[in-house]
């Protein structure tokens, strides 16, 4: 895009200072909803929490009502605060959702999480199957039990009751869709990582509905990413003070918006993602397949494929190793910063020392619920210092497995954007350069997927010219060290070989 018409549009959009989009992202913890000026600026956010709920091992749920009152508040507290209503509010939701509803829309069970794992020996049967490639490769969904492919048919199998009484099984963004307007519908991003939806055709796939016992008619409509409603429902618009004729873009998968918020779509450049757990995913304009590692492949748009692997072992494992292993609370940004001050403490490599971070199973690239965490090389020269090194090498050197998954492909990766509550930590963000061997580039924001869905509505509603205009400058840029690299190559080569030793043994 030429520089003299994006500083001509910037100069522009002074005048227009008073017109903002709403990006909501519907995570698995908290909705969060941001103002977003047309000059890419946050003008206001608002939050709400919730609980997941474990009524027996392995399961994950979610009380879809209680999401919609947190998403409800979100929306008009923005619009409360910014005294005018948005140019339009545009989706971002977390992926793997299933809620089976009745006619009306309200659900038979509460809402199935991604973390969900009860569906894990069906999975692993799809996976070991003769359709279990063909379906991966058709619907770019790793066979996992997070996949709602997964958990109806353990519906089918376990829950013959609800299955039967099912009209149509949603996520928690289509459950959101049809409280809005009354219909039924999915944006093809969050279609993509159903399992049941074929890349290629952009409808749902006969091969994966054959296998779940189940039509086209017992999902909803797919649509485009930039697909848009109004006309909220009458007694919705009144019960909560909107306008009928508040604008809705259904939006994409938090990942992709991911990307998209943290200007990640262009070949070369990876999204990485570190908060409770973790992510790296690049932009394609084809999937990329890598059945062993099972590397995902979602649609972001007609033109773009995110692909990539997610991790389940971020941010929720150096808590686990502060309070439960040093008793230390983390609570505030300055406790995690006293922590991690340690890494200045110690060498690349923690002297040898060495952590495989699987505390909660691993999705991408070993895909092993069973996986389990492990130190290994411990003498007496280990510090408590060393110990903290080797947990955040663990969980680097874990996206770092990713990453190389994703170049066995043959896609280059020369730049990576980092985004998540732990990228205010240099000295972590060094070590991820080091391991990586590649620039890491700060973001503007911790909540990417949010601000990428309102980019999305800007570029969509044609109130931005090209995501180019609302780029804003990186915050910090990290290079690697060369000699540090050494160090870190040769010590994954170990992680990894450890690990190939080690995994018969877990899960025991």
């Amino acid at each position: 895009m030429d520089a003299l018409f994006i500083l001509s549009w910037r100069l522009l959009i002074k005048c227009m200072s008073s017109i903002y989009c709403i990006g909501v992202d519907i995570g698995t913890g908290s909705t969060k909803a941001l103002a977003i000026g047309l000059s890419g600026n946050v003008l206001f956010s608002s939050s709400a929490t919730y609980p997941t709920l474990h009524p027996y091992p392995g399961y994950s749920e979610q009380v879809p009502e209680t999401i919609w009152q947190a998403f409800i508040k979100c929306i008009t507290e923005v619009i409360q605060h910014m005294k005018e209503p948005p140019a339009c509010v545009a989706l971002s939701s977390a992926m793997h959702s299933l809620i089976p509803v009745d006619e009306n829309g309200e659900p038979l069970l509460n809402m199935i999480t991604w973390a969900d794992n009860r569906s894990a020996a069906i999975a692993e049967r799809i996976k070991k199957s003769s359709l279990g490639e063909m379906i991966y490769e058709q619907t770019g969904t790793p066979i996992h039990p997070m996949a709602p492919l997964s958990k109806i048919l353990w519906l089918k199998e376990n829950e013959q009751h609800v299955f039967k009484r099912t009209h149509k099984f949603i996520s928690i963004k289509e459950f959101i869709w049809f409280k809005l307007f009354g219909v039924f519908e999915i944006d093809q991003s969050i279609a993509s990582a159903t399992g049941l939806f074929d890349l290629e055709k952009r409808k749902w796939n006969e091969n994966s509905l054959a296998l779940a016992g189940i039509g086209s008619d017992k999902l909803s409509l797919p649509v485009t990413t930039d697909h848009e409603r109004t006309n909220i429902i009458p007694a919705t618009a009144e019960a909560y003070g909107l306008s009928q004729q508040l604008k809705f873009i259904i939006g994409a998968s938090d990942g992709c918006m991911a990307n998209l918020g943290s200007f990640a779509v262009d070949p070369g450049i990876a999204a990485l993602t570190i908060g409770t757990s973790g992510a790296i995913r690049v932009g394609s304009h084809k999937p990329l397949h890598n059945f062993e590692a099972m590397t995902f492949n979602y649609i972001l748009d007609e033109t773009t494929f995110i692909s990539g692997g997610p991790i389940n072992n971020g941010g929720v494992i150096l808590k686990w190793y502060a309070e439960s292993l040093l008793q230390k609370k983390l609570i505030t940004p300055a406790d995690y910063d006293t922590l991690l001050k340690e890494l200045d403490l110690t060498n690349a490599g923690a002297d040898g020392l060495i952590f495989l971070p699987y505390l909660l199973g691993e999705r991408a690239p070993i895909w092993n619920s069973e996986a389990s965490g492990v130190f290994f090389g411990i003498t007496a020269q280990h510090s408590q210092a060393h110990f903290t090194r080797a947990v955040i090498e663990g969980i680097t050197m874990a996206l770092y497995d990713v990453a190389t998954a994703l170049e066995k492909t043959g896609l280059l990766i020369e730049q990576v954007n980092a985004s998540g509550g732990f990228v205010h930590s240099d000295a972590w963000m060094q070590i991820l350069a080091d391991i990586f061997n590649k620039k890491i580039c700060l973001v503007n924001s911790d909540d990417a997927s949010a601000i990428g869905a309102a980019y999305l509505a800007m570029k969509t509603l044609g109130l931005i010219p090209s995501y180019d205009s609302v780029r804003t400058p990186y915050k910090k840029e990290f290079k690697p060290n060369a000699a540090n690299h050494a160090i870190h190559a040769k010590k994954f080569a170990r992680y990894r070989k450890l690990y190939n030793s080690l995994k018969e043994e877990m899960g025991d």
